[in-house]
């Protein structure tokens, strides 16, 4: 459990830094979404992606991404149900209610289809937005993330249940502290975070096969996570891509955003192919 807690501080510590002011980039807004207001910013112009965070995290964990990204994107970032700005709901997080919050809250703002980047917790929101809302997305990328709980490393899933109450490392907490409308809740957070995986069922198959969008998943081969994860959702996305990366930990996306930038910007970029991939071709 040390080493999990001081894995996460450090990393985090490292990598984690404020967004920075980006071309184009309104002011923080709120939005009012199936009993939530949930906070949003908007970065850049051009062609919409939403960013889906991890847990624990608030939209400055996303750091240099977010400006290089605005560059030539309107950025979307969010922050999801007690995270950051946005007010915890008496309700638990679950995977499908956090896709439907989002769903709501692109119709609110007036997004009818937009490319989305879901990173850990926020990768499986995502994956349930594709398949609920296959209509909203138009290209999906999946990082660090799972579907279902034989995604985990059996001793990275054993140390995550095992967070003690007082769980609270700065470089989590004080981002939290500074931008929380009620920061006494971080224990609350902390105990859904937990039940949220612990209770969590799977997406089914079915909600995979049901994804439209073309789709790059993407995840380490030092994440914590199994790699046949992310093969197993390969091969059930139709329009997948994977991209497996060697030496790679679950916080590339804070210590290599120059990594990641080159390895998500061209499948944005990319013109839609004129063919879809058939499973057979797997």
């Amino acid at each position: 459990m040390r080493k999990l807690v001081a894995t996460v501080a450090v990393w985090l510590a490292i990598g984690v830094t404020a967004v920075a002011p980006a071309v184009g980039q309104t002011a923080g807004r709120y939005a009012s979404v199936k009993g939530l207001k949930m906070y949003y910013e908007i970065h850049g112009t051009g062609p919409p992606l939403l960013l889906l965070h991890g847990a624990f995290l608030t939209i400055g964990a996303w750091g240099k991404i977010v400006p290089e990204l605005a560059r030539s994107r309107q950025v979307i970032a969010v922050e999801l149900q007690g995270h950051g700005h946005t007010a915890d709901a008496d309700r638990p997080l679950t995977f499908p209610q956090m896709a439907e919050d989002v769903a709501a809250l692109l119709r609110e703002i007036n997004v009818e289809r937009t490319d989305v980047y879901g990173y850990s917790m926020g990768g499986t929101v995502a994956l349930a937005l594709a398949a609920r809302h296959p209509g909203l997305v138009r290209r999906l990328i999946v990082h660090g993330s799972i579907y279902n709980k034989e995604g985990w490393e059996p001793e990275a899933y054993k140390q995550f249940g095992a967070l003690p109450p007082d769980f609270a490392p700065r470089p989590l907490k004080d981002p939290y502290d500074s931008v929380a409308p009620d920061p006494k809740r971080w224990p609350v957070l902390v105990a859904k975070v937990k039940e949220l995986e612990s209770s969590f069922a799977g997406l089914p198959d079915s909600d995979l096969k049901a994804i439209t969008a073309e789709t790059l998943v993407v995840m380490g081969d030092r994440e914590g996570l199994r790699p046949e994860q992310a093969v197993a959702m390969y091969r059930l996305i139709p329009k997948a891509q994977l991209a497996i990366l060697p030496g790679a930990d679950h916080f590339l996306l804070f210590t290599r955003p120059d990594v990641v930038l080159g390895l998500i910007t061209p499948f944005l970029d990319a013109p839609d192919p004129a063919r879809v991939k058939t499973p057979a071709a797997r």
